[in-house]
């Protein structure tokens, strides 16, 4: 029996899985910087209950959408920071406050962990090029945000104060990750902007 063949009727999941790591982003951005935006590990509820619900089971969900309609590379980087999203959230809510109880060396593990993202992020940074000065100019950032992650949590790891108290290299850090997921919430716009029109209002 021959399968009736239906139209393609999945839209872009472009905007939902950018905005999903845009917003979440900025929040996250937030809490790197000193006091009164960051409230710590474990308190640290407005930054774990984005990355899960929009960070990401939705930008999990738009990861598998694109898949669906072919195009790897956004399929793999929605499905990879949506899983991102998901282990930052476990990991720093149900191990994080046992391992600090037992004296774990919690933060060179955390280290550990943006520098392997930032590995993930240099795949998708070497291919951006090819869409989009928007696209490339969001992985670059979140290329830089990972490095100054992994310095900063291996300098307070060491015992060095570079990273401690109301100083600038924490406004630096906040501030470069603020700016990455603003960098995505305009090409999300920017995107949802020009398909709704018909024409490119805003350029990406």
């Amino acid at each position: 029996m021959k399968v009736e063949e239906k139209p393609e009727w999945w839209a872009s999941p472009a905007v939902v899985g950018l905005m999903g790591f845009g917003t979440t982003t900025m929040i996250a951005g937030l809490s790197n910087l000193p006091s009164p935006y960051v409230n710590g590990f474990a308190n640290n509820w407005a930054v774990f209950g984005m990355a899960l619900a929009f960070g990401g089971i939705a930008q999990f969900v738009a990861g598998g959408i694109a898949l669906r309609k072919g195009n790897m590379f956004a399929g793999s980087a929605f499905m990879g920071y949506g899983a991102f999203w998901l282990a930052f959230t476990w990991m720093l809510t149900s191990y994080a406050p046992g391992a600090i109880a037992a004296g774990t060396p919690i933060l060179w593990a955390v280290a550990g962990f943006a520098f392997v993202w930032m590995m993930f992020t240099f795949t998708f940074l070497i291919n951006a090029p090819k869409h989009g000065w928007g696209i490339f100019l969001v992985f670059l950032f979140l290329f830089i945000a990972f490095i100054l992650l992994v310095v900063k949590f291996a300098s307070l790891a060491a015992g060095q104060t570079t990273f401690t108290g109301d100083n600038g290299a924490n406004w630096a850090v906040g501030g470069e990750i603020i700016f990455d997921g603003f960098l995505a919430w305009y090409v999300a716009t920017a995107d949802l902007t020009n398909w709704n029109y018909g024409r490119k209002v805003l350029p990406v």
